[in-house]
């Protein structure tokens, strides 16, 4: 693996997580709209990361692991929607409930310090890359 893959590997776990903590935020700025375009409550989003192939013939010669991290996908969540009864609300159906979505705060909250600690991790590792080359220069003077 040489020097740039290196930084191109860790720069692609950064714009993963950047990503995935903007929908964390979205679905956190969500949390109660129980009214969107489609019409109905807002339905929490989660990334699907995956690995970034190396498909080169090279690649596979040298025995290079992969290439990155991607976002591969923006999925919603198919859990149901959270009802509460309040038969007076004009968005409450026949019953009496209301559908509100199905975002809880805490796991938010959770995913969100699970992405800023590998956005910082991958931080890290890109600093430790810097230094390496710097140091590398150092020896040649």
């Amino acid at each position: 693996m040489g020097f740039l893959s290196s930084i191109d590997i860790s720069g692609s776990a950064l714009k993963a997580q950047r990503l995935r903590m903007e929908v964390i935020s979205e679905n956190i700025a969500n949390m109660n709209t129980t009214q969107t375009a489609n019409g109905g409550p807002y339905r929490r989003k989660v990334c699907e990361l995956s690995e970034i192939p190396r498909d080169s013939f090279s690649s596979h010669l040298n025995g290079a692991l992969g290439g990155g991290v991607q976002v591969s996908a923006i999925a919603e969540d198919q859990s149901p929607f959270k009802l509460e009864y309040d038969p007076s609300n004009p968005l409450a159906g026949e019953d009496g409930y209301v559908a509100y979505p199905n975002v809880d705060v805490v796991q938010e909250l959770t995913d969100m310090m699970s992405a800023t600690r590998s956005y910082e991790a991958s931080v890290t590792a890109l600093n430790a890359t810097k230094g390496m080359a710097v140091k590398a220069l150092e020896i040649g003077r």
